[in-house]
């Protein structure tokens, strides 16, 4: 038995059995006889959600023995790589080969199938979440079978399978779609607030990858512009000093303190914001993609993130802005703004429209209640979909009412785990019983 516990400290389990299958078969057997039992089972990746998506109630599967590529064809840039596999793995091992995810996160802590499942995503006008670059997947079901299952091969399963939030089974190999191994040129820079949101849509077309991060209490936005670079272009990183200045230092170190100060000393946080902005300098620099689009991220914090149609962005973060203006509350996080292209997937976040991110965050030793139920009251009337890993309140009622294909997963579901062999407090909120 054992102890689990996610990385926000939000979510654990006590008393859980843990199983390590190092196969499909090891997989499959484990699921079977768990089902058989009538025990609850959940895979878990890194622990990286906020919500309780991956929280196991008796039986905890590791999938930790199928973590590595299994095939990779540089030709067609098809890459089969075990559930298990975490993104900072998969990544170097991309680049092995000569090959890379189009695009990724900004972290790299999660496990493939764990960020695939909970809708996890990037940013870029014409590109899609991560579940959008996977072409076939493995998935074990609750009688112990295993569907291959691909846009020919068990489509609907597939179109359900690919954000699925662990609810239908255990998926333990994924076939992406990856792109030839591609450098980014970074150009970061801070911009007034007003000048960003007024080119929000040149801002996020006419660059491969756009986002900002704006700091309450300021007018203030640091922006972040990611294009791959011409032919011939190689790579000139960020110096050492300076890499570690910027994102150890600043973003980790003096972060967690400013912060600290902040649970002390309120009144100080619209300043301390301030003189953050006046601290943010322009850079630029060319990497290996990985590398630009995945941070560290050490600070433990609070996340909530809706995702609106993007034509409604600037509007839902100035009705934000003006609530956060009003409310006497401090909040030392930055908020973030992302976008992505429509897609077809079930249960994606973006699934039939362009898409705007606004991501929230509050600081773990300062109270998020209010910040929070206020933001999803502002982006309840533009249809704003949660992320499935990060914390929010809707139940299946509300979610049914904002995905077009909400039954049709539910269908599968019943199909696939009539026993709900899946199921956990969460996956009962949002899916119903």
């Amino acid at each position: 038995m054992s102890t689990w516990r996610n990385w926000a400290g939000t979510e654990s389990a006590t008393g859980v059995q843990v199983l390590r299958p190092a196969s499909t078969d090891e997989v499959a057997a484990a699921v079977k006889a768990a089902a058989e039992q009538g025990k609850k089972l959940k895979a878990v990746g890194s622990g990286h959600s906020f919500t309780g998506c991956s929280v196991p109630e008796q039986v905890m599967v590791r999938l930790d023995g199928l973590s590595a590529i299994q095939a990779a064809d540089r030709t067609s840039g098809r890459v089969t790589v075990g559930a298990g596999t975490g993104l900072a793995k998969l990544n170097a091992g991309l680049a092995s080969f000569d090959l890379a995810m189009a695009n990724l996160g900004d972290i790299d802590k999660q496990t493939i199938s764990g960020a695939i499942s909970t809708g996890t995503h990037g940013t870029g006008a014409k590109l899609g979440g991560l579940a959008t670059q996977v072409v076939g997947l493995e998935l074990v079901t609750a009688d112990g079978s295993v569907l291959q299952c691909s846009a020919d091969e068990n489509p609907d399963v597939f179109a359900a399978a690919r954000v699925s939030v662990g609810a239908l089974g255990v998926i333990t190999s994924l076939t992406l779609q990856c792109v030839p191994a591609f450098l980014l040129r970074a150009q970061e820079m801070p911009l007034p607030l007003g000048e960003v949101l007024a080119g929000f849509d040149e801002l996020a077309d006419g660059n491969d990858h756009f986002e900002f991060y704006w700091f309450p209490h300021t007018d203030v936005a640091l922006t972040k512009r990611n294009n791959r670079v011409a032919a011939g272009v190689g790579p000139s990183p960020v110096g050492r000093v300076r890499g570690w200045v910027d994102d150890e230092l600043l973003s980790n170190k003096v972060f967690e303190l400013t912060n600290r100060l902040a649970v002390r000393r309120p009144a100080l946080v619209p300043r301390i914001n301030r003189i953050a902005t006046r601290a943010l300098s322009a850079r630029e620099y060319v990497d290996a993609s990985y590398k630009v689009f995945c941070s560290e991220r050490n600070v433990v914090f609070r996340e909530s993130e809706y995702a609106v149609p993007r034509e409604h962005l600037v509007e839902v973060l100035g009705q934000l802005r003006a609530w956060i203006d009003r409310s006497g509350e401090r909040f030392p996080f930055p908020i973030e703004v992302r976008v992505a292209a429509a897609d077809d997937i079930w249960l994606s976040t973006a699934q039939g429209r362009a898409t705007a991110y606004l991501a929230i965050h509050q600081y773990h030793r300062l109270d998020h209640g209010r910040y929070f139920t206020a933001f999803e009251q502002i982006v309840a009337a533009y249809g704003g979909r949660p992320h499935w890993g990060k914390l929010h309140t809707l139940d299946a009622t509300r979610l049914a009412e904002l995905y077009p294909h909400f039954g049709d997963f539910l269908a599968v579901r019943d199909r696939l785990d009539p026993g709900r062999a899946f199921a956990n407090p969460y996956t009962r909120q949002v899916f119903g019983d």
